[in-house]
């Protein structure tokens, strides 16, 4: 594994900006070498301003949005145009707003039974990007708890790793998730964390440089076999580092 980077910026605005820039670097140079961008989504606050800029008039050009298909790394087991849906967040901020071809767009069914969302999940990664299935650029989160997608602390991430996608109730916000397994994840050729605030400076010190125990810190778990481990965080969550 390449040794991972942390990069520090002043503000949540220059954190979102440079995970925008981020995103539209990664594009270019899947596009460039294989005519094809494969891109992880992830939810929450951090995200949403790096795809509100990335939908914009001054960012949107930027990308070949044709060649890019986008998956998700978890969601929650609502309808797509529930409030709390990740997708419904990417589409809103992001989506609506680019030429990707719908085809491309490949979401988590969280309408479905949660097993039978994961397993056609883990059936479309295998049709799509293979056995291995190995994503350009992997987007992720860091809950205050040091968890990441839906991989919360209380037991094994790697549960049910070789089945690509999985299952998980979330006990503190009482309802079922999706989420790809550490093994998807570790595939990636870029992962990328960003981070932001005060509430997860305890959360990024640990994740990064705490004892190894992945069961009580999920995020622990991302360790790309060869590709590059990126943190981008604002100075706030960097307070602890």
């Amino acid at each position: 594994m390449n040794a991972e980077q942390l990069h520090v910026f002043r503000t949540a605005k220059l954190l979102a900006q440079n995970l925008a820039d981020a995103f539209i670097a990664s594009a270019r140079d899947a596009i460039a070498a294989r005519e094809k961008f494969s891109v992880a989504l992830a939810g929450g606050d951090t995200p949403r301003a790096a795809y509100e800029l990335l939908a914009s008039d001054s960012y949107r050009s930027h990308v070949a949005w044709q060649h890019v298909h986008v998956y998700f790394g978890d969601e929650r087991c609502v309808p797509p145009d529930d409030p709390a849906s990740n997708y419904r967040m990417a589409r809103e901020t992001l989506l609506d707003a680019v030429p990707i071809p719908p085809s491309q767009i490949c979401r988590m069914h969280g309408e479905m039974p949660p097993q039978q969302a994961a397993l056609e999940y883990a059936r479309l990664l295998r049709n799509t990007l293979g056995d291995a299935p190995q994503l350009d650029l992997v987007m992720l989160g860091l809950g205050i708890d040091a968890h990441t997608a839906s991989l919360f602390p209380g037991s094994d991430p790697t549960t049910d790793d070789e089945a690509l996608c999985r299952a998980v109730y979330s006990e503190s916000a009482r309802m079922w998730r999706i989420t790809l397994t550490p093994k998807v994840l570790n595939l990636g050729r870029e992962v990328l964390f960003g981070v932001s605030g005060a509430k997860k400076a305890s959360a990024l010190r640990i994740a990064r440089e705490g004892a190894y125990d992945p069961v009580h810190y999920p995020a622990q778990v991302v360790k790309p076999h060869s590709g590059r481990l990126l943190w981008y965080v604002d100075a706030a969550a960097a307070a602890q580092t």
